[in-house]
């Protein structure tokens, strides 16, 4: 089922990237939709490296494109996959066919071999606007040079309110008990009818925003590091599910992140090598032998405040050529390190997974 393939995808990127433990926060949604239009133009193991770690690219794309398409207009959602390319790399008009289906989809040209810098500036400028300036330089000096011959990016901006808005009036410092010590932060507090659940060592509380859209704060009963180690698709899944309508107090501080990632490495750990190697095969996006991926790059920025939530990420993809009611409402003080998910209530696609130890 590609929500379960989504989810499990999903975690298993989280663990790599929060192995250090801190603020992690990345977006699933446009990790995954670099990756697969990846999958798109890799043949042979490339490819099945990719695939047992994202699932089918067929569901895939069918989950990640009802995604982009949030209910009605009350949510503002703005996503783009664009292909870079050289003049001097030939492009399959398959590629750019499997390319043309997928939401704000684009193929341009950049002067990677003759003016790296401006073809830096170029995608830079371009992810800024999708992003609205939340992420205006996902390309960082030295990353592009005159051996890059594409660049294959996704950029995802998300704006939501609360169906159920926080008064601001009832913000306040409250402490927040962190690693690094007990210290006063600014909360949020409501008291509503919300999604809610209690399974598996974890209580869950959903927040419903516009578009078909919610944010789930996922509170562990103990030790926010021992409870993800055992936080597997199955449990996820199942704590979902358990969710339903009831009395709760929130107590929830206040969230801004913004966390560059690269997930070079994390890709290696997870299974993905051989589209880092010479032996790499992406003659599904160009007949040229020689096309290998020397870097996968991603940042994302999250706030959450009373009014709702905004979110940006973009993912680059950096080619080279080389060789039930209840009487008393249930009081959930997130005042400890938890995790938040954002995502799309139709597919449970994520937008967004962050882990919050020092808000």
């Amino acid at each position: 089922m590609a929500t379960d393939s989504h989810l499990r995808f999903a975690l298993a990127v989280h663990a790599a990237l929060g192995a250090e433990g801190g603020n992690t926060c990345f977006s699933p949604y446009s990790v995954a939709s670099a990756l697969t239009l990846a999958a798109r133009a890799a043949r042979g193991r490339t490819r099945d490296e990719l695939v047992a770690l994202l699932g089918d690219p067929d569901e895939q794309t069918a989950l990640l494109r009802e995604a982009a398409e949030p209910a009605e207009d009350e949510a503002e959602l703005a996503v783009a996959n664009t292909l870079w390319a050289d003049d001097r790399l030939p492009l399959e008009d398959s590629f750019k066919t499997a390319l043309a289906e997928w939401p704000g989809a684009a193929v341009a040209s950049a002067p990677f071999e003759k003016e790296p810098e401006a073809a830096r500036a170029l995608i830079n400028d371009d992810v800024g606007r999708t992003t609205r300036g939340l992420i205006p330089q996902l390309l960082p000096p030295g990353s592009i040079d005159s051996d890059v011959a594409a660049v294959l990016v996704n950029a995802l901006y998300l704006k939501a309110a609360w169906k159920l808005p926080f008064r601001e009036a009832n913000t306040s410092d409250a402490p927040f008990h962190a690693p690094s010590g007990t210290r006063d932060v600014p909360t949020m507090w409501l008291s509503e009818k919300l999604g809610y659940a209690h399974a598996g060592g974890w209580q869950a509380v959903q927040l419903a925003a516009a578009g078909g859209l919610q944010a789930v704060v996922l509170l562990p009963d103990d030790d926010l590091a021992e409870a993800e180690s055992r936080l597997d698709q199955a449990s996820l899944t199942n704590l979902l599910g358990e969710i339903s309508f009831k009395p709760v107090e929130l107590a929830l501080p206040k969230i801004s992140l913004d966390v560059p990632s690269a997930l070079t490495g994390v890709l290696r750990g997870l299974g993905v090598r051989t589209l880092f190697t010479d032996d790499a095969d992406l003659t599904g996006l160009s007949p040229d032998p020689r096309l290998t991926v020397s870097e996968v790059l991603h940042q994302a920025v999250l706030r959450v405040d009373e009014q709702g939530f905004e979110g940006a990420a973009a993912t680059a993809l950096v080619m080279r050529l080389t060789s039930m009611m209840i009487a008393e409402p249930v009081a959930v003080t997130v005042d400890r390190p938890f995790l938040l998910l954002v995502r799309h209530a139709g597919t449970g696609a994520l937008y967004f997974l962050a882990r919050v130890v020092e808000p």
